[in-house]
């Protein structure tokens, strides 16, 4: 099975990020194949917190400030150039934060369904909804988007959801803390990785069938210790 991570900062992940696509990575195995035009965390860096994360297991379509509006136009060439079974999304943040209100950043999803659909009929996709950070803590009227734009996402998925080209959407992490589970606020450190990766995996395993229930390990575990584990 061939699955492509689509996604912003949060899934691109920076120089020294393990990021969630290796936790990924790392409970699928050798199950599948993860494909996409790029291997490479923000600012074309290639500094992994595991060295022995494979090269061609790094592969994705995701990139630091870029949301649904951003990707809708590029999916159906990503996935014509790296065809896919599914993709796993978690895009919004930026739109909302930036760029588009909750319906047009919901049209811009319904856009990006239909063209990755374009690309290949039989398409699957697991969808994360937006999980709010810290700027919804002090800022109501963004809090709010967040919600309209997720309750909008939820219409989306089940407007759109076809038997020969099946959407979900995930269950954000109900442990999630922005104040542990985040460096940030807003981008995962190792255990907010996990539950990201948790939370897209649970969701295909429960539905499809595919790999299993999520099992994290230990986050603050060396890359020697992984490798060697």
């Amino acid at each position: 099975m061939r699955m492509m991570f689509v996604g912003d900062s949060m899934t691109i992940g920076r120089a020294g990020d393990y990021t969630w696509r290796y936790r990924m990575w790392q409970h699928l195995g050798d199950g599948c194949e993860f494909v996409g035009p790029s291997v490479e965390l923000h600012e074309a860096s290639t500094a992994y917190a595991d060295p022995a994360f494979p090269a061609d297991a790094r592969r994705h379509l995701a990139g630091w400030g870029k949301g649904w509006q951003h990707m809708a136009p590029l999916i159906r060439e990503a996935l014509a150039d790296h065809p896919a079974d599914v993709l796993l999304i978690s895009l919004g943040l930026i739109d909302l934060g930036f760029y588009t209100d909750a319906q047009e950043t919901a049209r811009n999803a319904r856009r990006f369904i239909d063209e990755a659909r374009k690309a290949n009929p039989h398409i699957r996709a697991v969808i994360l909804p937006v999980i709010p950070n810290v700027r919804a803590e002090t800022d109501a009227p963004f809090a709010a988007e967040v919600d309209r734009f997720n309750a909008f996402l939820a219409e989306a998925v089940a407007d759109l959801d076809r038997p020969v080209s099946p959407l979900l959407l995930a269950s954000p992490p109900e442990s999630y803390d922005i104040h542990t589970d985040t460096y940030d606020g807003t981008h995962p450190n190792a255990s907010g990785e996990h539950k990201l990766a948790g939370a897209l995996a649970d969701a295909m395993y429960r539905a499809w069938g595919v790999g299993a229930a999520y099992r994290q390990t230990a986050p603050e575990a060396a890359p020697e210790a992984l490798i060697s584990g």
